[in-house]
């Protein structure tokens, strides 16, 4: 009751903000009164819908604007495109759209159990936080996906993707390509995502965009720590950004 309450009254606060202030941006946690024409940019707008075509429209645009952004500047990289925690497939989608995908020679691995969290890879932390209840409840609303099928129809239009089912990670040595010039990272736990990252740091070439959607999310803190810790014995940092997320480049040495 209290999380509906404070949904409605964000809504609200919005609405008034829009009002009120013209140009504001309040969507997914994220208020500013900065520029955000992106938003106006027929080609975002394009890629943005087709990504809400098998989904429902979570106003998650300035994120989805950064996801955009970093694999546009992947794509000038050599290498292939990895995501973990492909869920219907909102922002992956986005992107081949905005990329036009197939025109690019690239190979887009996309990796998800589908069918949400796998308990046998809960840390005892986020398990006490209600992590497994979570995904059973966005299991039953439909949050979730719970099923592979619906995701292969979603992205049947390109020939470039390989869809791997099955919890992370179990499935990551089926990613087959020895170069990644994007990386994005979205499991909502932190024991899988810290796995990923740490089986295809050598792969990644110079340069490389690694993306986290929850990184610096509301109530995503052990996933933080937990990839802090990771990156942090690389001797590197994470960018933490208003819209959630992390993102990290990999060093050119």
């Amino acid at each position: 009751m209290k999380m509906k309450f404070l949904l409605k009254f964000v809504k609200v606060a919005r609405n008034i903000l829009n009002r009120l202030i013209k140009g504001v941006y309040c969507q997914d946690g994220l208020v500013s009164f900065h520029n955000h024409d992106f938003m106006d940019d027929p080609f975002f707008q394009r890629a943005y819908q087709r990504g809400i075509i098998t989904d429902h429209d979570y106003e998650w645009h300035w994120r989805v604007h950064i996801g955009l952004w970093a694999s546009y500047s992947a794509s000038k990289l050599d290498g292939d495109f990895v995501e973990c925690g492909v869920n219907w497939g909102f922002l992956s989608s986005a992107i081949m759209e905005y990329l036009n995908w197939d025109s690019l020679g690239k190979t887009f691995y996309l990796l998800d159990t589908f069918y949400g969290l796998d308990e046998r890879y809960i840390s005892d932390e986020e398990a006490k936080a209600g992590a497994l209840k979570r995904s059973e409840k966005r299991l039953g609303t439909g949050f979730y996906v719970n099923s592979i099928e619906p995701v292969r129809i979603n992205f049947s239009q390109w020939q470039n993707v390989c869809i791997i089912p099955g919890p992370i990670p179990e499935t990551l040595h089926l990613v087959k390509t020895k170069k990644i010039a994007y990386l994005h990272l979205d499991m909502n736990c932190s024991v899988p995502e810290v796995a990923a990252f740490n089986f295809f740091w050598s792969r990644l070439v110079p340069g490389a965009f690694i993306l986290l959607d929850d990184y610096a999310y509301r109530g995503c803190q052990s996933q933080k720590l937990a990839m802090d810790a990771a990156v942090e014995a690389k001797k590197l940092k994470i960018a933490s950004l208003p819209t959630g997320q992390g993102l990290l480049i990999k060093p050119s040495s």
